[in-house]
């Protein structure tokens, strides 16, 4: 008696051999060209059991993901199981429940081999992709789709790359401006600084006080009387072109030491003056003098000697005092001689 397997919808699935039965038939796996099973005979003697048959090569079958691609033609066909004989086979399973153990054990036997039959027959996903690049490099509006992404890409990566050096560049430049820029005013600011403080230094080289050596005695002229000045007259003779002048004086100041004191251009040609520049501690008594004097004369007295009876133009607040009047150099120069008590 043979047990045959239901089979699966569109797949063959192989049979392993089953043990002997107790009852002398065998239980076999499906195979190719199997005639349908016969009624058994009567036993007319009793025989020795036989030798089971050897199992029938397993062929190999495809998993379900290559259930669409062509199946190469077999020869042969299975016969298509009948009711009766899938009926028989489940009372023959029932009577001998070793029996259908083994045909359950022959399907999950065959099912694996199938199964790692389909793992090695089916192609794997790189090589799936291999082959659909392939049939794609064939097409030739492929290659040239592919071609001109291609050149989009490398001009965009051109631009890119053009952007950035621009870019780059102008950093640099204004790196290179700012740079530029905190030089110059840092220049700029070191000149002024050295301008300035090469000023100051000139500036107190020129304005070094003088010390004089003999007292410079600046009296307001009340009065001028022709002749020699009389006993008991505050006041002092000077010889002039028509004769002697008694300057009469009033009280004034005495000054010991200058800022400045040196000869200087007059404003006519070949001229030139005196330039004196007194001291802070003698501006303001100067300036209340030469305030009171306008239009007036001071006498500027050196040793009981007048020396030069300037006329005040206009009032002196800031100590800076100018002789104009000489004509010649040597006599601005013996003027300044005078007036340093030389």
């Amino acid at each position: 008696m043979r047990v045959v397997p239901r089979r699966t919808k569109g797949r063959r699935r192989p049979e392993a051999v089953e043990p002997p039965v107790k009852d002398g038939g065998t239980v076999a796996g499906e195979t190719a060209e199997r005639p349908p099973p016969k009624p058994p005979e009567p036993p007319e003697s009793p025989k020795s059991p036989e030798p089971p048959e050897k199992a029938p090569e397993q062929t190999a079958v495809l998993p379900a993901a290559a259930a669409n691609e062509p199946v190469p033609p077999r020869s042969g066909k299975l016969p298509r199981q009948t009711r009766a004989t899938r009926r028989a086979a489940k009372k023959a399973a029932k009577k001998n429940p070793d029996t259908g153990r083994a045909a359950s054990m022959g399907k999950d036997a065959g099912a694996g081999k199938a199964a790692d039959t389909g793992k090695a027959a089916s192609p794997s996903p790189a090589a799936a992709a291999a082959g659909a690049g392939t049939k794609a490099s064939d097409d030739p509006d492929q290659r040239r789709r592919a071609r001109s992404v291609e050149r989009q890409r490398l001009a965009a990566q051109v631009k890119r790359d053009r952007s950035g050096k621009g870019r780059g560049q102008t950093r640099v430049a204004r790196e290179n401006r700012s740079a530029l820029l905190v030089m110059i005013l840092t220049l700029g600011l070191l000149i002024a600084t050295v301008a300035v403080t090469g000023g100051l230094i000139a500036s107190s080289m020129r304005t070094r006080p003088v010390t004089l050596a003999a007292p410079l005695h600046i009296y307001p002229v009340a009065a001028t009387v022709p002749g020699q000045c009389q006993a008991g007259t505050q006041g002092i003779s000077w010889p002039t072109a028509t004769g002697p002048t008694c300057y009469v004086l009033t009280q004034g100041i005495a000054i010991r030491r200058v800022a400045d004191l040196r000869l200087q251009r007059g404003k006519a040609r070949g001229a030139y003056d005196v330039a004196l520049t007194l001291r802070t501690t003698d501006r303001r008594a100067f300036a209340d003098l030469t305030r009171a004097m306008v239009g007036k004369d001071l006498a500027f007295v050196v040793r009981d000697r007048l020396v030069t009876v300037p006329r005040v133009e206009m009032p002196i607040s800031d100590g800076k005092v100018v002789i104009t009047g000489t004509n010649s150099k040597g006599e601005a120069d013996k003027l300044l001689r005078e007036l340093k008590g030389k």
